[in-house]
């Protein structure tokens, strides 16, 4: 039979089969063997070069060790340029002046400069996360030029450096990049948080750029404004709280909460009334924050709001305001709002408060206005917990 003859080929085939498996094999395990050697030997040079280093650190940042001991070394260079960058980050104030000196000295920064400006991808990025870290005022026009890179990753590399800065400047490109559409597209925190990074010490910078802002490049700004205003900036908030946009009123009520009570009351007690319901909910949040008694009747308003997340937030304040509770509670009841009483008895429940202001209530003299009272908390309660032994508890407390 013909296929008798032809055996010999496939299994000659099967055999160089088996032996190129063999090959492979021994390959790969030849390869994993020589890659763990190599990193363990790759580990324990690395430890011995950084245990040098750092027995030497106080020389080379003084300069007694020159820097081209180790700055021709490419291993050497990185152990000191990572000490570096963790120690500007972690050391204070009055110890950054001579690691800034060291890295301009020993040209670290230069090198950085450099490959932000004239390297790609990766290692564009990387360069240009390491001049933030430095924090040092020259390497603000070098990552300024990255926002103008078409890769949108080595953009957002560039805000994150500028925000690492921590210097009012740096956050002038940042605006100047929003106010023109540069930064269209990118996504809204690390520009966020970049511009709060720099203008912290210094939040006057963003009201300058918010009076020629607009659009969603204003609404940005006046959020990291309100996240950073001071109470000096009075005025300007006042301004802010009557702009037609919805997210800037917001932000103003928000900054409004750290200005003085005089001032600030009478407009967060405006932007309470306010047409949308997250401008009413900054608005109650802020006028909580004032040491002011007049906020119990902006408080006692907006618990009976009709977005469930503003009387929350009012119900949630007003069950703080220990003195006053049984008073609260007796207006509350008296506004004929069953939403608002459940949301106050759910955070005085939630609060602990519960006991003490039914405590309250039976120390004054029995009468109908009482037996009111501790009948609007019965049923306020039993709407809110289903029949269970704790709200058997509480029923039996409040007999």
């Amino acid at each position: 039979m013909d296929f008798a003859s032809n055996w010999p080929l496939p299994a000659h085939l099967v055999m160089k089969g088996i032996a190129a498996s063999n090959l492979t094999i021994s390959a790969l395990i030849t390869f994993i063997v020589l890659r763990r050697w190599y990193r363990r030997r790759y580990f324990e040079r690395l430890e011995r070069h950084t245990s040098a280093i750092r027995r030497n650190w106080e020389g080379i940042v003084s300069g007694t060790i020159p820097p081209e001991s180790w700055r021709l070394k490419s291993l050497d260079s990185e152990i000191v340029e990572s000490i570096l960058l963790d120690n500007l980050e972690s050391l204070p104030a009055e110890e950054l002046p001579k690691l800034l000196e060291c890295a301009r000295r020993t040209g670290l920064l230069d090198v950085r400069i450099y490959q932000a400006r004239h390297n790609k991808g990766w290692s564009r990025r990387a360069a240009l996360v390491a001049l933030g870290r430095i924090r040092a005022p020259e390497t603000v026009p070098a990552l300024a030029e990255a926002l103008d890179d078409p890769d949108p990753e080595t953009r957002v590399a560039a805000i994150r450096g500028l925000g690492r800065t921590a210097l009012p400047e740096a956050a002038i490109p940042i605006i100047e990049g929003l106010l023109s559409g540069g930064l269209a597209g990118l996504p809204d925190f690390p520009i966020k948080n970049a511009l709060a990074n720099c203008c912290r010490a210094k939040p006057q910078l963003l009201l300058t750029y918010l009076k020629s802002s607009s659009g969603t490049a204003r609404e940005l700004l006046a959020r990291v404004l309100g996240e950073l205003a001071t109470a000096d900036m009075g005025d300007e908030l006042m301004v802010l709280a009557t702009d037609p946009l919805p997210e800037v009123r917001a932000a103003a009520a928000r900054a409004l909460a750290n200005g003085s009570p005089a001032v600030a009351f009478p407009m967060l007690a405006v932007l309470a009334n306010d047409p949308e319901w997250f401008v009413r909910l900054r608005a109650v949040v802020a006028v909580g924050s004032l040491q002011d008694s007049r906020k119990i009747r902006v408080l006692l308003r907006a618990i009976c709001d009709l977005n469930r997340h503003v009387r929350q937030r009012a119900a949630c304040i007003l069950a703080t305001m220990e003195p006053y509770l049984t008073e609260i509670l007796d207006k509350i009841i008296a506004n004929d709002d069953r939403y608002a009483l459940q949301a106050f008895i759910s955070e005085l429940d939630r609060s602990g408060a519960f006991e003490s202001v039914v405590k309250a209530i039976h120390t004054k003299s029995r009468g109908s206005a009482v037996n009111g009272l501790l009948e609007a908390l019965k049923q306020g309660q039993a709407a809110l917990r289903p029949r269970s032994a704790d709200s058997q508890k509480y029923e039996n407390v409040v007999r």
